[in-house]
């Protein structure tokens, strides 16, 4: 299998993430036996001791069972979709996921983003930096990194950061006009923090969503950093 070749991590990891998806997806169904590692080896051309591996972290998922002189099987059984709608419109970003509570992981006064992903307003004189995770019936499913312009620290509640999406927490504050807003979504893998806060297997796949904001007045007042679980999330798009 070439492209585990010319990836930088490591071959049981990515087998791991393979094999993973044929689970989740059906390929590899609950209670069925799964190819022995021999016949994995010569589907992947992969050492058996890094099947092996693989498969090993499987099992510590509870995916997958070895029994003892039959084979190994599949446990994991698919759960009940916590599907989570993005939006694609204004009005829908400013919507709150029914059921989901949101916990603050860190609030820092007077920081300035790494990057400014759209070309869009300018920065304001400093921001707000606020980490959050979102969670929805016990589990989570977004980790956001929220820049919001320092001014308007006084007029965002704690009960607002507790409660609103990132962009609602600019747009309901009195005064303040959205004449331009951004999104841009791409699709990767989850690192070692994320897939920590998550409560993800590594490099499980999630979804990347950069959101600015600019008032009136030609400023960026918001810009956050989503990671969502790829897992939960669900893009529908109306085309015609």
């Amino acid at each position: 299998m070439n492209t585990l070749n010319q990836s930088p991590i490591p071959r049981y990891i990515q087998l791991a993430t393979m094999f993973r998806r044929k689970i989740e997806t059906g390929q590899w169904k609950h209670g069925e036996q799964i190819p022995t590692v021999d016949t994995l080896a010569a589907e992947t051309g992969v050492a058996r001791a890094t099947l092996r591996q693989a498969l090993g972290i499987l099992e510590q998922e509870q995916m997958i069972e070895r029994l003892r002189a039959k084979g190994t099987f599949v446990r994991w059984q698919p759960k009940d979709q916590l599907w989570l709608t993005m939006e694609t419109n204004f009005a829908g970003l400013l919507r709150a996921r029914d059921g989901a509570t949101i916990e603050i992981l860190d609030d820092q006064p007077n920081e300035m983003p790494a990057s400014f992903p759209h070309a869009i307003g300018e920065p304001a004189t400093g921001y707000r930096r606020l980490r959050r995770r979102h969670s929805r019936e016990g589990e989570a499913f977004l980790l956001a990194e929220v820049f919001v312009d320092e001014r308007l620290r006084s007029r965002i509640s704690e009960d607002d950061i507790r409660t609103k999406t990132a962009l609602k927490l600019v747009a309901d504050v009195p005064g303040i006009e959205i004449t331009d807003a951004r999104q841009t979504l791409t699709i990767g893998g989850a690192d070692i923090e994320t897939a920590k806060l998550l409560e993800l297997p590594l490099n499980s796949p999630v979804a990347f969503v950069q959101r600015t904001a600019v008032d009136r007045d030609g400023f960026v007042v918001l810009l956050a950093d989503g990671i969502y679980r790829g897992d939960l999330v669900r893009l529908d798009m109306k085309l015609r």
